[in-house]
């Protein structure tokens, strides 16, 4: 056998026999409404749409755990980044301290390859103690409210699914 049959092989009997590729679908309530997603110095709509992007990206790369044709569907209610705007001289800045902590609400519904139901909930997160841990990784805008949103996705929902 050559290196590369050898190679096909020893990959063919390593793959897993469970496929992982779920998908979400992210819907949103009013932005306005939410508790806090003030943008600092650039424009209300491209902030919200910003926002939009990277949570739905993350949501989509975590539904990617779990089994083919799962669907989480989830309804963003609410956030309030870490920090809070604030004035500095002509400016606003969003500054981070501890009493600043991130929350984010939604619901979810979750469902298996052929539609049934496998669990649904309202949601809501929050870290208190977010700078007291340690920041992996590079430093990526929402990083405090994706991370308690990975938190929950791999302590409570991969749970219902194995």
């Amino acid at each position: 056998m050559t290196g590369f049959k050898k190679i096909i092989c020893a990959l063919a009997l390593t793959t897993p026999l469970i496929t992982w590729a779920g998908e979400a679908n992210v819907a949103w309530g009013n932005l306005k409404d939410f508790r806090d997603v003030r943008p600092s110095n650039e424009t209300r709509g491209g902030y919200h749409k910003r926002i939009q992007n990277q949570f739905e990206q993350h949501f989509a790369s975590l539904a990617e755990q779990l089994p083919q044709g799962y669907k989480l569907g989830i309804k963003i209610t609410n956030i309030d980044l870490a920090g809070d705007v604030n004035f500095s001289g002509t400016r606003e800045l969003r500054i981070v301290k501890p009493i600043f902590f991130p929350k984010v609400e939604f619901n979810y519904v979750l469902t298996d390859n052929s539609g049934k139901l496998i669990d649904k909930a309202d949601v809501s997160l929050k870290d208190m103690g977010f700078m007291d841990k340690m920041k992996l990784g590079r430093d990526e805008e929402f990083y405090y409210e994706k991370r308690i949103i990975s938190d929950w996705f791999s302590g409570e929902l991969v749970k219902k699914v194995n």
